[in-house]
């Protein structure tokens, strides 16, 4: 399969299957509407899923204080039939300030039909590692792995080549999570 073909067909299962793993809103909801966020880096859906991670796992916020820089994906869409993709837009911040934007994308083979969304989120323990991220060119190989996110789950993670990485479900239970093939670009903010 050539490269033009492969990246249609990515394109295609990703129109198909992201609409579908989408929370559905009705519109603002005033009785939601709280103010100022908690996490205050001024991108709502950024700052719901710092949220989210925090109550369901409050050791994350070691993490947050400790970690060199970070980036949210808060919202990340997997399908597949055969062939499938993920995809994701997020934010990168160094020492709690923002850097630049970034994208998540995966291409897999192999079994699997259906669609998921999750929130992804990679810890950063050292300049180095942000400035590899950072680069442009930044991929996990075959090996990499996340931890779920669940109460504590936090507790035994560690960094690994300078990066700790998270994912929760956005509804159900993910107890193992790979992101093996994951590339990621960045752009720097104006």
């Amino acid at each position: 399969m050539n490269r033009r073909s492969f990246a249609t067909l990515f394109t295609l299962i990703t129109l198909i299957f992201l609409p579908l793993t989408q929370p559905a809103n009705a519109g603002w909801n005033p009785r939601e509407d709280t103010g100022a966020s908690k996490s205050n880096t001024g991108n709502r859906s950024v700052d719901e899923a710092i949220t989210r991670l925090k109550s369901k796992d409050p050791g994350l916020k070691l993490f947050f204080s400790k970690a060199y820089g970070y980036a949210v994906f808060p919202t990340v869409g997997k399908a597949g039939i055969g062939l499938g993709g993920a995809y994701g837009e997020g934010e990168v911040y160094r020492q709690g300030s923002f850097i630049g934007t970034s994208s998540l994308s995966q291409i897999t083979i192999g079994f699997q039909l259906g669609g998921q969304a999750y929130t992804e989120i990679i810890f950063f323990k050292d300049k180095r590692a942000l400035e590899d991220f950072t680069s442009g060119n930044f991929e996990f190989n075959a090996q990499a792995s996340a931890v779920a996110v669940t109460a504590g789950a936090s507790a035994d993670a560690d960094y690994d080549n300078g990066v700790a990485i998270f994912t929760m479900p956005k509804g159900g239970l993910m107890y193992e999570a790979t992101v093996g093939g994951q590339k990621f670009g960045f752009t720097p903010a104006r």
